[in-house]
C-alpha cells in the first residue's frame, strides 16, 4: 500500500488506541512507482503531525518516518530497532508529558474531529513536495499550528433564515444536522467536522460562518417549527 494512503487521522488514532509510538514505513523519495509521490504527502503529513503533537505537549519523537526499497531488509530491522529503543527510553504515551488518560483521550478525539479542517487548511503545504532535505525542518511551525487553532471555524444555522430544505443535512458528510419538514435545522457542534459542506450547500445563505468563535446554542425545541403561509405555499 502507498504510504500516501497513510493518513493523518489513521496516526492520531493509533496514539488515542494507545501507541506509545508509530513508525511509517515508505519507498525511497523520488522512487515512486505510480508516479504520484505519495511518499511526499506522507513525509508532509507526518512533518505536520509532529508539530501538531508538540503544540499539544506530546513528544514529536513517538511519530517516525523512514524512506527505503523492499530490498532494504537491514535498514528496515535496524531502524525498527532504534524507534523501539526510542520508545522505551521516552517512556509510556501521557506518562513522560504529564498528561492523564482522560485529558490525553480528550485531545486526540479533539484532533480526529479536527481532520478535515487541518488537511483544508494545510492542503496547499501538505502538495508540495519537499525536494530539499534542507526546508523540511522548519516546513510546519509552532506559530502556524497556533494560528490554525485559533481560526478553527463554527457553522451556525440562522433560525430566521432556514428554509428547512433539508439540502445542508443531505450534504453533511457526518450527519451533524438535525431537521425535518417545516423545521429549523441544527447543527450538533459536537459532531460537526468544521468541513464547510453545509455553508458551501445552503442555496439560501441560511448559515454563518464563525471564525474563532463559538456557534451560538442551537434554537429551542418548540420553537424549531416554521409556519408557512398555506396558500402561497412559503
Amino acid at each position: 500500500m502507498c504510504s500516501g494512503r497513510i493518513d493523518l487521522s489513521f496516526v492520531l488514532k493509533s496514539f488515542l488506541n494507545g501507541a506509545d509510538g508509530v513508525y511509517i514505513g515508505a519507498c525511497r523519495l523520488d522512487e515512486c512507482n505510480y508516479t504520484t509521490n505519495g511518499n511526499y504527502h506522507a513525509l508532509n503529513m507526518v512533518l505536520l503531525c509532529k508539530k501538531i503533537l508538540e503544540f499539544n505537549g506530546i513528544n514529536p519523537d513517538r511519530l517516525r518516518i523512514e524512506f527505503m526499497s523492499a530490498a532494504d531488509g537491514n535498514k528496515f530491522a535496524e531502524t525498527v530497532e532504534d524507534f523501539t529503543k526510542e520508545i522505551r527510553e521516552i517512556g509510556e504515551l501521557g506518562i513522560s508529558e504529564g498528561i492523564n488518560d482522560d485529558e490525553l483521550k480528550t485531545k486526540f478525539n479533539n484532533l480526529l474531529n479536527l481532520v478535515p479542517y487541518i488537511k483544508m487548511a494545510k492542503r496547499e503545504k501538505l502538495g508540495t513536495p519537499l525536494l530539499d532535505p534542507a526546508k523540511r525542518e522548519g516546513f510546519f511551525t509552532l506559530d502556524e499550528i497556533d494560528e490554525m487553532f485559533k481560526t478553527v471555524p463554527s457553522y451556525y444555522i440562522e433560525p430566521d433564515k432556514c428554509r428547512a430544505c433539508g439540502i445542508c443535512a443531505k450534504r453533511c458528510p457526518v450527519e451533524a444536522i438535525s431537521g425535518g419538514k417545516n423545521l429549523i435545522h441544527i447543527i450538533n457542534q459536537e459532531k460537526c467536522i468544521k468541513c464547510g459542506t453545509c455553508f458551501e450547500a445552503c442555496p439560501f445563505d441560511s448559515i454563518s460562518r464563525l471564525i474563532g468563535e463559538k456557534a451560538p446554542p442551537p434554537i429551542a425545541e418548540n420553537k424549531r417549527i416554521i409556519e408557512r403561509d398555506k396558500k402561497r405555499g412559503a
